[in-house]
C-alpha cells in the first residue's frame, strides 16, 4: 500500500512552474514580433518608396544594408 503522492508530489510545483514560463514566454515572443511577416516598420517604408519612385534601386540597396546592420 502507497503513502502520500509518491516521487511525483515533490516535482509538480516545479512542472507547473515551468510550464507557467513557458507561455508567459511564448506571449511575450508573440507581443514583441514588429509585424506579422517580420519586416520591420522602417523596411516597409523604405519599399514603398522604392515602389512609389522615390528613391532608385541604389539607393534602396544601400539603406536596407543599413537596416539590416542595425538589426544585429
Amino acid at each position: 500500500m502507497m503513502w502520500g503522492p509518491g516521487w511525483y508530489g515533490w516535482w509538480m510545483p516545479f512542472l507547473w512552474l515551468a510550464f507557467l514560463a513557458l507561455i508567459a514566454a511564448g506571449i511575450v515572443l508573440l507581443l514583441r514580433r514588429p509585424e506579422a511577416d517580420g519586416r520591420t516598420e522602417a523596411r516597409r517604408i523604405l519599399e514603398e518608396r522604392f515602389a512609389r519612385g522615390e528613391i532608385d534601386e541604389e539607393e534602396f540597396r544601400r539603406r536596407l544594408e543599413v537596416l539590416a546592420g542595425s538589426r544585429r
